[in-house]
This record gives C-alpha cells, structure tokens and sequence, in this order.
C-alpha cells in the first residue's frame, strides 16, 4: 500500500480541467450506453480507468474527477449512483463490492474560510481484497480498508478499517471481528 501522502492542488488549473473533461467525456459515454452493451461499457472503463482487472462490473450513473487514478483488482462490482473522486489514487483489490450510493472521496477543502474554494488537498485510498462497502457509505481521504472487512450501509468513514471486522455508524466504529 502506498504512503499517505497529502497533496495539494489548485483548483481549475488547465490540466486538471483538460483532464476532468476528458473524463466526464467518457462517464457521459459509458452511462449512455445501452446495459446490454457489455463490451462497451467495459471499453469506456478501461479506457477511463488507470488499470482493470478482469470481470469488472459497474452500473449506471457513475461519475469520477479524473479516471486515470482508479485502479481496481479483478471481479469488482460498483453498484448505481458510485461516485469516486480520484484526485489521488484510489486503489481497490480483488473481489470488492460497492453497495448503490458509495462515495469515494480523496479531496478535501482547508477548513479555514479564506480562499477554501481556490484549493485543495487529496490523499489516497487504499480498499484490500474481498471488501464489502454497503449502499450509501462515505469513504474519506487517507483511508485505508483491509482485506475482508465489511463497511455497513450508510457507515461514514474516516479513518482506517483493520482486516476482517465489520465497521457501521457516523464515523464509523468497529462491531466485530469476522
């Protein structure tokens, strides 16, 4: 797993919006496309994507920053309404699920008003293998998920998960051990 490294961005650069439209360029494609067009879909997400591994499946309506920064492992499902913000990476393993409704946030805005919406920061999220995100979970920039672990639905997540617990609430709190 990588660092958490903080980094820093100015909002609207010309590279970053070059970049943020190409991707909207391309979620527009791949949520227009017929479901039955199977091939398709997955051509747009690799081509959206920083890699996929193989039987990736994602359902209609999502939306991301830039695409490039997503990587995700084989057999990984993304339910309606996914919305992930890969400001920095956001790298999920083998065998994740994410639930309808699953926001994957990297950025972040400083917390003192002057000039907050000007900049930013984004840290990077690491999810293991074989993760189960319920619908309407919130993950948070720094994040770290381990392997096996299980997000509740509607969990908001803002600090790391350990390997095989169940984490639910807001903030989310561990239940148990698996």
């Amino acid at each position: 797993m990588k660092d958490k490294l903080k980094t820093y961005y100015k909002r609207g650069t010309e590279e970053l919006k070059k970049d943020n439209i190409r991707a909207h360029k391309l979620t527009q494609e791949f949520n227009s496309t017929d479901m039955e067009e199977v091939e398709k879909k997955e051509a747009v997400i690799r081509k959206l994507f920083g890699s996929v591994g193989r039987n990736a499946s994602i359902e209609h309506n999502f939306h991301c920053d830039l695409g490039y920064n997503i990587h995700v492992g084989k057999d990984f499902y993304a339910g309606y309404n996914c919305t992930i913000l890969d400001i920095a990476e956001v790298i999920i393993g083998d065998n994740c699920m994410l639930g309808p409704n699953v926001g994957i946030y990297t950025a972040g805005h400083s917390i003192e008003p002057k000039d907050r919406n000007k900049s930013g920061y984004a840290m990077p999220i690491n999810i293991g293998n074989d993760v189960w995100i319920g619908g309407s979970c919130v993950i948070l920039p720094g994040v770290t998920i381990g392997d096996n672990s299980i997000i509740a639905a509607g969990s908001v997540v803002i600090k790391d998960v350990p390997s095989n617990v169940i984490m639910a609430g807001n903030p989310a709190k561990i239940l148990r051990d698996i």
